[in-house]
C-alpha cells in the first residue's frame, strides 16, 4: 500500500465556483432561460386570438413605417429571383412586345 499510495490517492475535493457570462446577480431574470433577443421588439410573439384582434393586428402593422431601405433591397432581391426564375424556365419576354 506503501508504493501504490502516491499513485492511487485521491485529493480533496476542490470547490469550482462557476458564474455564468450572462448571469444578472441583481435577481432580474434567470440566467439559463433562453431567450431571442429581439423578442420584446416583435409584434409577432404574443399573437391576439380571434379573427377581429388578428386582423386588427394585421392592420396595425401595415400603418407602421418601416425602414426604407429595407423594402428596397426586397423589392431588388425579388426581380433578381424572378429574372433568374424566368431565365431557368426559358421565357420568352418578346410576347409583350407587338413587332
Amino acid at each position: 500500500m506503501g508504493m501504490l499510495s502516491k499513485i492511487t490517492k485521491r485529493g480533496k475535493n476542490r470547490k469550482y465556483n462557476y458564474k455564468p457570462r450572462f448571469y444578472d446577480d441583481k435577481g432580474r431574470g434567470n440566467p439559463y432561460k433562453m431567450e431571442p433577443k429581439f423578442d420584446k421588439f416583435r409584434s409577432t410573439v404574443d399573437s391576439p386570438r380571434g379573427i377581429k384582434r388578428k386582423f386588427n393586428s394585421a392592420m396595425d402593422d401595415l400603418k407602421t413605417k418601416g425602414d426604407r431601405n429595407l423594402k428596397i433591397r426586397m423589392i431588388v432581391i425579388l426581380a433578381v429571383l424572378i429574372f433568374i426564375f424566368l431565365y431557368i424556365i426559358d421565357f420568352d419576354l418578346s410576347i409583350f412586345y407587338k413587332g
